[in-house]
């Protein structure tokens, strides 16, 4: 038998969360348990709790719990085989993925290969395939065990990065000469500004006053503003706005100072709202939010590339970012590590409040 401890959110008040311990007698045929050992958490992890329940995301779907009222929030990280049924897992075997915030998890291996293998539990046969892959360590091109950390809080906001900057190149960039970014302090957007580097694009970044100077400090953003700074931008020049904020009363305020020089508005996060963009009812002036979804680019580059040549892509620039935040003499990211579950109560609620520095990059590690 083996204890499963596992941390569940009200899904009506983010914040708030349970400890909840769970006995598993034998493993079923078919069936493996991993045992959960480090994973990352960052404000991306309270995006999916928010948008949990939307009907094309269903984060709260993929680790369902016996409480409709609470659920597992996911977070990406590290786990290894402790148990298995399954022919091509080994025990001790390592695998990066998307898990529980929890010591354990029972999965259903299906399509296993070299590169890993996909969970065929039923629940999440409908759900996005990209969660329900797990990837070996030892045949992950880009993993290096001392950048573990760094993978796990970076590879899932990378992906979204890489893809969107090929996904704004790919389209011209709408015909705009400058990119609009808000949130700019967050690793999603400046990721996404490190892959747009020498695509002849000027990128502003529009930040809080108190993370005006980390802004700045990147060096990847041609200029930045503070929010309050807004309208003192050109309005003539075509703009491209890239909303990783969620904040509908900034996003009219873009609108309203842009109007015919707004080129696209692209919803690519919420790092401030926990409404998503469907949700907000706004009068807008010119282009209308158009939501982005990197699994959808990932697709079209696939079809374009084939999977081999995109993995090869990504890794390459994956790897170049996580370098480049971690240079010891000016780095973009600096480490904390959390012991625990209740460590990881602690660091949610941080985290739900936006009581966290730019810079910090959290990581849980689990006994």
């Amino acid at each position: 038998m083996t204890q499963i401890h596992s941390l569940q959110t009200d899904k009506r008040d983010l914040a708030r969360t349970r400890i909840v311990t769970q006995t598993l007698d034998d493993l079923q045929p078919g069936q493996a348990l991993l045992k959960i050992d480090r994973l990352a958490l960052t404000t991306n992890n309270i995006t999916y709790a928010a948008f949990g329940d939307t009907p094309h995301l269903r984060y709260w779907d993929f680790f369902p719990t016996a409480d409709a009222a609470w659920g597992h929030m996911p977070a990406w990280g590290f786990a290894e085989v402790v148990s298995t049924t399954v022919e091509g897992l080994e025990i001790g075997e390592r695998f990066y993925g998307y898990w529980p915030i929890a010591t354990h998890l029972v999965v259903e291996p299906v399509r296993i290969t070299e590169r890993g293998f996909y969970d065929g539990s039923a629940h999440r046969l409908e759900l996005t395939s990209a969660y329900n892959q797990y990837q070996r360590n030892r045949t992950d091109a880009a993993y290096r065990p001392e950048n573990e950390d760094y993978q796990m809080l970076l590879r899932p906001l990378f992906i979204t990065s890489f893809m969107l900057a090929d996904y704004l190149e790919d389209s011209r960039f709408f015909g705009a000469k400058r990119v609009l970014v808000s949130s700019a302090s967050s690793k999603t957007a400046f990721g996404t500004v490190f892959c747009l580097e020498g695509k002849g694009i000027e990128v502003v970044g529009i930040t809080s006053a108190s993370n005006q100077a980390y802004v700045d400090g990147l060096g990847c953003y041609q200029q930045s503003v503070t929010y309050d700074q807004l309208e003192s931008l050109d309005a003539s020049i075509p703009t491209l706005y890239v909303d990783f904020s969620g904040n509908a009363e900034l996003r009219q305020r873009v609108h309203a100072h842009f109007e015919k020089s707004l080129m696209h508005d692209c919803y690519a996060g919420s790092a401030h709202s926990q409404d998503h963009i469907s949700e907000q009812q706004l009068v807008l002036k010119g282009p209308q939010p158009q939501s982005y979804f990197a699994p959808n680019q990932i697709r079209k580059r696939n079809a374009d590339w084939g999977p081999a040549e995109v993995t090869r892509r990504f890794n390459e620039a994956q790897l170049s970012f996580i370098q480049r935040v971690s240079d010891r003499q000016s780095p973009w990211l600096q480490l904390e590590t959390h012991r625990g579950l209740a460590a990881a109560q602690q660091l949610i609620d941080t985290l739900v409040n936006g009581r966290i520095a730019p810079i910090d990059g959290h990581v849980v590690t689990l006994d």
